[in-house]
């Protein structure tokens, strides 16, 4: 049994199933997938989790946490960008690990993703509608109390409080639309991604210039880093900084980019477009690295402005950026970076959940999941129909019943531990095929793997051990599901005992 759950795929046969059946269609240039980067990940980290990041982790040190936060996500890019040019197929990170861990790792980081992308769309789909409800209120428009919120959230002490509300309507309406925009097919969700990402970029740069003659440097000197410098811990246990008494949790500039961490997992959502790409081996490293150095840039900038405009307290959890300028005197403003920031938001949801189903699709390709309905490729449109459909039923409810803390920190492990495989498999790889063909090579040789691990295992303990728990949980289910079904539907296991017999 265990040989059977540590058989690797070859490069060969993944190339193969690619384009044996269940094909995707090849339509995205470099500009359409850096497009999707940028799509997917500028957006939620600027407006929605700054605030809570700024107002009870770090202050206005949070430009430091998106510099080591971008850090850690420049190496683990390179290392996707490797495995991308060498392996341009749907499956990201589940791909890459079965090329280089074996069958079990593979399924583990397959069900980690959906953690990853899955529950980041509910995330988004929660903060797409408190932008949203921020917006009506402005034209003095309200939702029914018992429609605008999760039925229950998470206080301080870990005490599980009710809200009042059935669930979140709008974000149910908004992940129902995405569906079916995602349905029609691929080069219709990228130009309106494209769309959106011209419009979402015009308004980030408003907020940098508009914001920049409201900056008081007192709000930056007299306090930059009033939760301090750390925030490291160890499952849990705190091992350098402080803790936040108003919120019982780590504090400080790594712990900030553990929490703001879940702004960059886009970049990584092109990986698993590159079946859908028209020169996948030139235009995902391009697109990945790209997308990823634009708005780690612009994270930087944003960040400074919004913590120079107004003291770090008074940056407000929902709807942060808007809410700062209306707090500044600029209530046009806050309608215009509202509107900008629901775009964006909408973007990045497309994004996320155009992931997910290609996801499903690389693991029921290899028996790991049931093929007929996973793997079902629409006739005429050409997507993964039936996965999308779950995908956006899933994020309807996640989205529309759980709280935003709970559903942030969750996603952000869950990538951390999928971004350390990455650099790992690329590790193992150099070493077990140092001559498998590479159009694209991460630089600085085992510097580059070995920091992207070291990086975000930092991050990863930085985390408290509530989402450890959490993530032992979520990967416990998926090694069930792995043993009741997976394992014994294995096409690779069953192609190898069948082979072992014929000999």
């Amino acid at each position: 049994m265990s040989n059977g759950m540590f058989r690797r795929k070859s490069l060969q046969k993944v190339m193969a199933d690619s384009e044996s059946g269940h094909n995707l269609k090849r339509v995205l240039g470099p500009w359409a997938l850096t497009a999707l980067g940028i799509g997917a990940i500028i957006g939620t980290g600027i407006f929605v989790l700054v605030g809570k990041a700024a107002r009870d982790v770090t202050g206005p040190a949070l430009m430091l946490s998106f510099v080591f936060a971008g850090l850690a996500c420049i190496f683990s890019a390179l290392c996707y960008a490797e495995f991308a040019s060498m392996a341009p197929v749907a499956g990201s990170a589940y791909t890459y690990a079965y090329l280089t861990l074996g069958e079990l790792m593979a399924w583990i980081i397959g069900w980690d993703l959906v953690l990853e992308y899955a529950v980041a769309s509910c995330t988004v789909a929660h903060g797409w509608s408190k932008y949203f409800q921020d917006i009506l209120k402005q034209f003095e428009f309200h939702i029914p109390t018992a429609l605008t919120n999760a039925p229950f959230d998470i206080a301080k002490g870990g005490e599980i409080v009710s809200t009042g509300s059935i669930l979140d309507l709008p974000a149910v309406a908004i992940s129902l639309i995405i569906t079916f925009i995602l349905v029609r097919g691929i080069r219709e969700s990228a130009f309106i991604n494209g769309i959106m990402v011209v419009v979402k970029l015009a308004v980030v740069f408003f907020v940098i210039i508009a914001g920049i003659p409201h900056i008081v440097t007192s709000n930056w000197t007299d306090n930059f880093a009033p939760f301090g410098y750390g925030g490291l811990s160890f499952f849990g246990t705190l091992v350098w900084g402080d803790i936040n008494p108003a919120t019982n949790a780590p504090s400080g500039v790594l712990a900030g980019a553990a929490l703001i961490f879940f702004a960059y997992l886009g970049f990584d959502a092109v990986s698993t477009s590159a079946e859908e790409a028209k020169n996948p081996k030139r235009d995902m490293p391009f697109a990945i690295i790209g997308s990823l150095l634009i708005c780690t840039v612009l994270y930087i900038a944003v960040a400074a402005v919004l913590t120079g405009m107004v003291n770090y307290k008074d940056i407000p959890k929902e709807a942060p950026v808007a809410n700062v300028f209306a707090q500044v005197g600029m209530p046009w403003a806050r309608l215009l970076v509202s509107i900008g920031a629901l775009t964006g938001i909408t973007s990045v949801l497309l994004v996320m959940m155009c992931g997910q189903p290609r996801i499903f699709l690389a693991m029921a390709r290899d028996g790991l999941l049931p093929e007929k309905f996973f793997a079902s490729v629409h006739p005429v449109y050409q997507t993964p129909w039936l996965a999308t459909m779950l995908t956006g039923l899933i994020v309807a409810l996640g989205g529309s019943l759980l709280p935003l803390d709970v559903l942030a920190e969750l996603t952000n492990i869950g990538t951390l531990f999928a971004f350390v495989v990455v650099c790992a498999a690329v590790l193992i790889l150099r070493f077990k095929d140092p001559n498998a063909p590479r159009s694209f090579k991460a630089p600085l040789g085992l510097f580059c793997p070995i920091g992207g691990i070291v990086l975000c295992l930092v991050l990863m303990f930085s985390l408290g051990w509530e989402n450890w728990v959490r993530l032992f949980i979520w990967l416990g289910i998926g090694l069930a599901i792995y043993f009741v079904y997976g394992f014994h539907h294995s096409k690779l296991r069953i192609e190898d005992n069948n082979l072992a017999k014929k000999l």
